[in-house]
């Protein structure tokens, strides 16, 4: 019996995961994320918090904490534009929130950029600060 309810819960346990990992935004690729930003052919979503978007984020991004309430008015009308969401670091999982709520929306085009704003800012690239 502790056998069997073993095995049950291991694959339930597994389950779970594909289907999380389903849900999971596809990662944009540096290089990728870059061309978008210098193009403005993205919008970025940074959900590290009010403190840390205020001390420096990527250039245009939306600060998700103050936003997410009417994030419906800071996304464009065109639901296939490229919405990209951030946190931290390749560690740090709160990007989720901020790409979910862009699909709830019926956004189309959601990735994540999983190297965050650490990600970014060791790559060498420019961050701006909120007022």
């Amino acid at each position: 019996m502790k056998f069997s309810f073993a095995v049950l819960a291991l694959v339930f346990a597994f389950a779970g995961a594909g289907v999380m990992a389903a849900d999971k935004a596809e990662d944009i690729k540096h290089e990728d994320l870059v061309k978008a930003v210098n193009e403005k052919k993205v919008v970025l979503i940074d959900c590290n918090g009010s403190e840390s978007y205020k001390s420096g984020h990527i250039p245009g991004a939306i600060d998700f904490a103050t936003a997410k309430a009417e994030l419906d008015k800071k996304l464009p009308a065109d639901k296939s534009t490229l919405i990209v969401a951030y946190c931290g670091n390749e560690n740090c999982n709160a990007y989720q929130a901020g790409a979910e709520a862009a699909k709830k929306l019926g956004y189309t085009n959601v990735k994540h950029y999983s190297g965050g704003i650490a990600g970014w800012k060791k790559a060498g690239e420019k961050t701006a600060a909120a007022n």
